[in-house]
């Protein structure tokens, strides 16, 4: 109830922000630009979890001003350590006291379908339209809710599997390009030894990590959360209970996986467990491209390869796998929408290339430009000559990100109580069919609640 509360408040709140800002738009309101056309300067607010470090703002900004002298993009960095909550926190203060807010950036689909749901993003359909161009053709992410778009994909981070390749030589076993689940776990079985466990798993944890429990979905193209976009349970699917069964026999029969026992009761972490050679492969996103070639805290001493995450089916499609971006968008409240949608779009794509960071979504990257941006990244890594470049190449090309489900404000409680059904399987024997029961029981209960 005091969940329900607080959220009600600052729905409250945000609308009073979004009305005050409203209250002053006159004919400039819709973002027309007419400024560009009368040679006036606009500037807009951009407000963003991401710090200098990690996306060298300074040269991008700048780059995107000499290319529209009209639009002058000031810069708000709600958190200078790049923390994702306490930026979320401080954008729906900002909100909410009426602050100017044009171009918003937000981190997480949860974050940004709330904020869709509270009236403080706009809709940029009509500027697509205006282009021309279908977002799921040109972006590797689409960021469709109910039929509109509200933001445009910047980043593309897939998640993948890091492989320790010397492991690997040891075995003799080949560098994956293609690959299925039955393929990962007889890898994991031949990659174990005495030393280290084939493979590692980082969740569920806590009602966090719950990627770890989507294993068999996450492979497909749709229906790949635990609830449908029709707001149903997807607890019935099958692969769920393949990603079940397979937990199990690597941690129980097979013996390839880290103990979840271990994990929890020693608070282990994927870097450490990778880094250290305690675990030969891992599943993880690639965020860990800016340390595959090792860091200060966790040095590379081993060489490092990269394959695909594995697919259901041999003769599936592949190369779909869970991905993270980061949505930018145009705010509700905004006067100056034509302007604040020319900077995300020039971001979106050009702007990508020039940062310089990330894996840009953006399908229109060349070879050559996806390559340079690679070598940058690896370069700040203290061994970059340890890590298979190829290989990574090859899967940051190929990976596809599946049909967005927007996330349902009751998503905690789903993820809570999975988590909690995990463990009763795989710490006290608890049968596989008995599990999806009791999850989907807990589920349905969950979803008639908030209806």
């Amino acid at each position: 109830m005091k969940k329900r509360i607080l959220v009600m408040f600052v729905a409250f709140m945000l609308l009073i922000g979004l009305l005050a800002g409203c209250t002053d738009g006159g004919e400039n309101a819709s973002g027309s630009g007419d400024s560009k056309e009368s040679g006036d300067k606009v500037t807009i607010k951009f407000h963003t979890h991401g710090n200098e470090a990690t996306y060298n703002w300074k040269e991008t900004i700048a780059a995107f001003e000499k290319e529209y002298p009209n639009i002058k993009v000031d810069l708000v960095i709600l958190s200078e350590k790049g923390d994702t909550q306490e930026a979320s926190q401080k954008l729906d203060l900002a909100a909410a006291s009426g602050e100017q807010l044009d171009v918003l950036m937000f981190s997480d689909p949860a974050g940004y379908a709330q904020r869709v749901a509270l009236g403080m993003v706009a809709p940029i359909d009509e500027f697509i339209e205006e282009e021309g161009y279908k977002v799921a053709e040109e972006y590797k992410v689409d960021t469709k809710i109910d039929d509109h778009y509200y933001a445009l994909p910047g980043k593309f981070n897939p998640w993948y599997v890091l492989l320790n390749k010397d492991h690997l030589d040891e075995a003799g076993l080949a560098v994956p390009t293609d690959w299925t689940w039955d393929d990962f776990m007889d890898y994991a079985k031949k990659l174990t030894t005495a030393d280290h466990y084939g493979t590692y798993f980082h969740g569920p944890q806590g009602g966090g990590w719950l990627e770890y429990l989507k294993l068999a979905l996450a492979s497909e193209e749709d229906n790949t959360e635990f609830v449908k976009a029709d707001g149903t349970s997807n607890l019935d699917n099958p692969l769920f209970k393949k990603t079940l069964e397979m937990r199990l026999k690597m941690e129980v029969e097979d013996k390839s996986a880290t103990p979840y026992t271990d994990i929890m009761s020693q608070k282990l972490h994927y870097r450490n467990q990778f880094f250290n050679q305690d675990a030969s492969t891992i599943l993880i996103g690639s965020w860990m491209n800016t340390e595959l070639g090792g860091t200060d805290q966790f040095p590379l001493n081993f060489n490092v390869a990269i394959a695909p995450y594995p697919k259901n089916n041999k003769d599936d499609e592949g190369g779909y796998t869970p991905v993270t971006t980061d949505f930018m968008s145009v705010a509700a409240n905004s006067e100056h929408k034509k302007e604040a949608y020319t900077f995300i779009r020039w971001y979106t794509t050009e702007g990508q290339i020039v940062q310089g960071k990330n894996i840009p979504s953006w399908n229109s990257v060349s070879d050559e430009d996806l390559e340079s941006i690679v070598d940058g990244i690896l370069a700040e890594t203290k061994n970059p000559e340890k890590v298979d470049r190829e290989s990574l190449i090859h899967v940051l090309k190929n990976a596809k990100s599946s049909k967005m489900i927007p996330p349902v404000a009751y998503q905690a409680e789903l993820y809570k109580v999975i988590n909690e059904e995990y463990e009763k399987m795989i710490l006290d024997g608890q049968g596989v069919e008995t599990t999806i029961k009791a999850a989907e029981t807990r589920v349905q209960e969950i979803i008639d609640n908030n209806k």
